[in-house]
């Protein structure tokens, strides 16, 4: 989008602290919390109802009770596996002086005197990254996101001083 008019006519609108936002978490973010779980919950949903309203008495050598049954602790443990891992992860974006995390939904900003310790966990295809809060914020005390590495090395690159705030943090939290 181009922008048509100049700036300067709108002296109070803060465009420079939107332009300086960059973000750290990775591009999976967005797969794994909102199209994996999604898709897993209507196919598994709609599988469990389907199964539940047939009149069979046994699936294969399985009764139907014990069918339905399984279905339903299926869908209830895949339901608390995405709720406690995936739908946890932030998107997380950095500027001099805030840090911006979003749920795909809202979107809170954090000053970086609000971050108790920074704690990192190589997964090895993706690097899990959690934020501690000193004061319990809009999505809790702790914000986790994977962290996408060259993003974050852009980032504090273009900005010396805010990359030694986060170096310390990152030591408090080893």
């Amino acid at each position: 989008m181009v922008c048509n008019f100049p700036i300067s006519q709108f002296p109070n609108f803060p465009i420079s602290q939107f332009l300086s936002m960059q973000r750290i978490s990775s591009n999976a973010t967005l797969f794994l919390k909102i199209f994996i779980p999604t898709i897993w919950m209507v196919f598994f949903g709609l599988f469990t109802i389907a199964v539940s309203i047939t009149d069979m008495a046994y699936f294969g050598p399985v009764p139907a009770l014990w069918m339905k049954l399984g279905l339903a602790a299926f869908l209830l443990l895949g339901f608390l596996f995405f709720w406690f891992t995936f739908l946890q992860l932030k998107r997380v974006e950095l500027d001099e002086l805030y840090v911006y995390a979003s749920n795909y939904y809202k979107t809170a900003r954090y000053p970086y005197h609000n971050i108790e310790k920074i704690t990192e966990r190589d997964l090895g295809l993706f690097h899990l990254v959690s934020i501690h809060l000193k004061v319990p914020g809009q999505f809790g005390k702790k914000l986790t996101f994977l962290l996408d590495e060259a993003m974050l090395q852009d980032f504090l690159a273009k900005y010396p001083d805010t990359a030694v705030n986060i170096a310390e943090l990152r030591l408090l939290g080893k």
